[in-house]
This record gives structure tokens, sequence and C-alpha cells, in this order.
């Protein structure tokens, strides 16, 4: 794919998170995405051939680019739930990306909830076998969920402030632990 067709298609993925998130799950629409996007519906079509191909289109990035993060974290003891946690250090990012997608599954294409419940299934499982005590590694993932979903729906969100000592605690148990 050439990079002017790539960067098309990143543009209306984001567009797509935008609406789903600004506007909900019934907004997203070829229509509303080529006009947020930018493009034409025969340029949108181009890249997905339909709205429940667009919506697991951005489950795939979503997958893609969390799956890099825990892979490439390294194998020491706590690595994958610092990195995990590490996704939480700024609001916008892989963290948005996740509950996004969460939102596309949930909402537009059920279908695709299974694909993501398999891939939370193996993140998990890479957060308990990380060295750390399991109920340790699901605190953080819980917590650093939390803010996700706190940030991306404006619900009484953390502030910076707040946000920082929040991920200082948990940084902290994790390096208790790993003692």
């Amino acid at each position: 794919m050439s990079d002017r067709a790539q960067a098309s298609r990143e543009r209306i993925l984001d567009a797509t998170g935008r609406i789903l998130v600004r506007d909900g799950g019934d907004a997203v629409t070829i229509a509303a995405v080529a006009q947020e996007a930018g493009v034409s519906k025969g340029g949108l079509f181009y890249h997905f051939a339909s709205k429940e191909l667009l919506i697991e289109g951005l489950i795939a990035r979503y997958v893609a680019s969390f799956d890099e993060l825990i892979a490439t974290a390294g194998d020491e003891p706590g690595a994958a739930t610092l990195a995990y946690l590490r996704s939480a250090e700024r609001a916008e990012g892989p963290a948005e990306q996740a509950v996004i997608a969460l939102l596309a599954a949930a909402v537009v294409s059920p279908r695709a909830l299974v694909t993501l419940r398999e891939r939370y299934r193996r993140w998990q499982d890479r957060l308990a076998d990380d060295g750390l005590p399991v109920h340790l590694a699901s605190t953080v993932r819980f917590a650093v969920d939390g803010l996700w979903l706190a940030d991306t729906l404006d619900l009484a969100p953390a502030g910076a402030e707040v946000r920082k000592r929040v991920l200082m605690t948990l940084r902290t148990l994790i390096s208790e632990a790993g003692r």
C-alpha cells in the first residue's frame, strides 16, 4: 500500500473513532465517516467495503499496536505489566484506541468483540506470567483500563496530578513486588 493510501486509511480510522466516541455507535455511517475523514464515499469503500470491515479495521489497528507493546516489553519480571502501565502515561495513544475499539466492537460489531475478548485473554495471560503476583498484575491492568475509559468517555477523568500519582503508586507496587 502506498504512503498516500495508508495515510487515507489512517485518516478514515481516526474519523471513525472520533465519531464513535463523540456521537455514539449509531452515528458511525459510511457517509458520516467519509465526511469526517475528508474522503469520498468511493474512497472510503476502496479501503473498507462495509461498515463492519471499517470497525474490524479499527479494532485490528488497536490490537496490532497493543500486541507490539506487550511483545516488545522484555522478559524480566514485571516487564509486561510495566508496559501496560506505561500505555496510560498519556491520555492519547494505545490507551485511547483501546476504549474506542471496545466501544466499536460492543456497539457496532458484536461479532468483532469475540476477537477482542480473545486478545484480552492473551494479554491477561502474559501479565499473569510476568513474574509478579497475578493479583498485582491484574490490579494494574484494571486500573489502567479504568483510566482509559474515564479519559475517552470523559467520565470524570483524573487530572494531570492525580493521574501522575496513580501511575506512580502502581509503579511502586510493581517495583516492590519485583524485589
